[in-house]
């Protein structure tokens, strides 16, 4: 008698391709909009980041300011205290005082210093608190902005590997609908994926390079170019034109390589599949890497 564990297993319904299909375009979805979270708080943080460098320039000029202020009251303590002022005189505790905002921030001392003609001392002290609270400020907000962009960050992550998971999926089950599936991802080489499947269906046509026909090389050549990348028309030099990747590390987009001498390449898709060019009377489409001798990966940074 089989276990009540896996009956219940097989018992559960596999989602249909279609259902698989409408989840990543959901996910995918939802990526966008994190995505965009993402970027504004960047923004925040980044004018966050701007408010409290300006915070603390100002802070030191206030406190430049107020030390030429703080020489001359010490010059006034040291003569009210020769006259029998003593130390309990508040000019006198604050020329002494290890940490003088303390005897500044009691409103006694400040009403005492403003009695001795000393307005724009009071003013200065004023001033200097207000940017230091103006600092502080600025250095908490850039704080929290850079706990939310983090926090945003981890849930883009887990939203896209899930994504990649799924669309693993359907490009196991069926690869020619993953042309149909947007390809997430802000880098270099989700982009010219996105480009070259675009081109699904088009012949090859031996050192071509675009629009509308390709050879390998040049079908990976065209989509980059589209993004302002310019990689030469030959596998050996596209070979050297990035960060070499191990196998384990694909990312949709990175250019895979296959034979000793490099004679054919073409891009990532995931799940162990490529796009490319494959050789005269075929077309731009979707394979397994398996069958071809794999000869390395790179990434376009």
């Amino acid at each position: 008698m089989a276990p009540l564990g896996s009956v219940a297993a097989a018992a559960e319904p596999r989602p249909s391709g279609k259902e698989l299909s409408s989840r990543a375009f959901q996910l995918a979805d939802q990526l966008e909009r994190l995505t965009e979270q993402y970027n504004g708080l960047r923004v925040r943080l980044k004018e966050a980041q701007t408010a409290a460098r300006a915070a603390t320039a100002n802070s030191r000029r206030q406190q430049a300011v107020l030390g030429g202020v703080r020489d001359r009251l010490s010059r006034l303590a040291a003569a009210s205290y020769m006259q029998g002022g003593g130390a309990t005189d508040p000019a006198v505790t604050f020329a002494v005082s290890r940490d003088p905002q303390q005897v500044l921030d009691r409103a006694a001392t400040l009403r005492y210093l403003a009695t001795q003609n000393s307005t724009r001392f009071v003013g200065l002290v004023q001033t200097m608190q207000a940017a230091d609270r103006a600092f502080k400020d600025a250095q908490q907000r850039a704080q929290d902005v850079t706990v939310l962009r983090d926090r945003v960050n981890a849930q883009r992550r887990q939203v896209t590997d899930t994504y990649e998971k799924i669309r693993g999926r359907l490009v196991k089950r069926d690869p020619a609908s993953v042309a149909k599936l947007p390809v997430v991802g802000d880098d270099l080489g989700a982009k010219a994926l996105r480009l070259a499947m675009t081109k699904i269906g088009d012949p090859y046509v031996w050192g071509a390079s675009g629009p509308s026909t390709f050879d390998c090389s040049g079908l990976v050549m065209w989509a980059y170019e589209q993004l302002g990348v310019n990689l030469p028309h030959y596998t050996g030099a596209q070979y050297n034109a990035g960060t070499h990747v191990s196998r384990d590390r694909l990312r949709p987009g990175d250019l895979v390589f296959f034979y000793p001498d490099l004679h054919h390449m073409g891009l990532y898709v995931g799940a162990g599949k490529i796009l490319h060019a494959p050789h005269t009377g075929d077309v731009v489409k979707i394979d397994n890497m398996g069958g071809r001798p794999f000869a390395g990966a790179v990434r376009i940074n």
